[in-house]
């Protein structure tokens, strides 16, 4: 069984620089070093946001903020709709509980003996 290749953070840089600068195309790149078109696009997303030993562009790290705030917005809206049902069967079980008590009179309604 073949090991599977692995490269630098360099080569993977300098490779999608190359194709950046438009003076290679992304085809030419993949046959003059064995890639494949999928695994040349992801470095370029990896460049894009930094993560090969380079400062991210401006645009990929905003992409990347609005990213993080979707998911916790997503998350905390989740939390709120458990939390407006988790109150309302509290307070469904509690109407019940107090429907099903017995009625109490006031004490000043009630007759201490004899005849009014």
């Amino acid at each position: 069984m073949r090991k599977p290749r692995t490269f630098t953070a360099e080569f993977k840089r300098q490779v999608v620089e190359e194709m950046l600068s438009g003076t290679t195309g992304p085809a030419q790149l993949c046959r003059r070093y064995n890639l494949s078109s999928g695994l040349v696009y992801h470095w370029r997303k990896q460049y894009a946001r930094g993560k090969l030993n380079n400062e991210p562009t401006q645009e990929e790290a905003l992409l990347d903020r609005i990213n993080k705030l979707e998911q916790m917005l997503g998350k905390l809206t989740l939390e709120n709709e458990f939390l407006k049902k988790a109150l309302q069967n509290t307070l469904k079980e509690q109407e019940k509980k107090e429907s099903s008590l017995p009625l109490i009179t006031p004490l000043s309604k009630v007759s201490k003996g004899g005849a009014n």
